[in-house]
């Protein structure tokens, strides 16, 4: 569960830049505070987190009025920094900062790893990012291939030391301890029916197979 990155971030020694891969922004400054939709918050209150950057946003938390929800004071600060699809948006959102389309996504992302000048990353990818032939989630996926975060993590060591980082994202079958549990679930999730479990086991290992040796090369 990606709000477990908040925690493992915390044993970097030294100060790190964080780049997070997922469809979602995880920037809901709503409770509760230890969760996957708000986790990036608790990265950004550890004092050696100097800024943290997010691509491949696709879903809705980051156009209104979903925003509203979203740490945007950070964002203002410029120690956030978002990157949402925008190809299928109107052309006003495209120019909202950060948007990125896939014709110039990597041209923007070399640019940001311009500015990163040797410092240290920690580095996330929530398998939801992926699209849904690279990967089966509990979620919506998102854009990226599998050759789009291996062309990224590779870029990133070009001019950065990765130090540290974790793959996340993988569907799991639901299980509930409480009636609330199971209904706050079922409607935050997207509605649709289950994945068989040996083709999702199948499609995410091959994914992690191709991703964690180049994140921990």
């Amino acid at each position: 569960f990606h709000h477990l990155s908040g925690l493992w971030i915390r044993k970097v020694t030294e100060p790190v830049v964080l780049v997070s891969f997922d469809n979602h922004p995880d920037w809901d400054i709503r409770p509760p505070k230890w969760g996957c939709g708000s986790w990036i918050n608790r990265a950004l209150a550890w004092p050696r987190v100097q800024r943290v950057s997010i691509w491949g946003c696709g879903n809705f938390e980051c156009w209104w009025p979903g925003q509203l929800f979203g740490n945007r004071a950070a964002e203002r600060r410029g120690r956030l920094e978002v990157q949402p699809w925008a190809d299928d948006r109107p052309a006003g959102d495209r120019r909202r900062r950060g948007a990125i389309m896939r014709g110039d996504w990597r041209e923007k992302f070399e640019r940001f790893v311009e500015t990163l000048g040797g410092v240290a990353l920690y580095v996330t990818i929530d398998l939801d990012c992926l699209r849904a032939e690279d990967a089966v989630t509990n979620w919506e996926n998102g854009r990226f291939s599998v050759a789009d975060l291996t062309w990224a993590l590779q870029t990133l060591r070009s001019r950065a030391r990765i130090v540290a980082g974790d793959i996340c994202g993988a569907w799991s079958q639901p299980r509930y301890a409480r009636w609330k549990q199971k209904f706050a679930s079922e409607m935050d999730h997207p509605k649709r029916p289950a994945p068989g479990l040996g083709d999702a086991r199948r499609t995410n290992a091959a994914s992690l197979a191709a991703l964690w040796p180049v994140l921990t090369e």
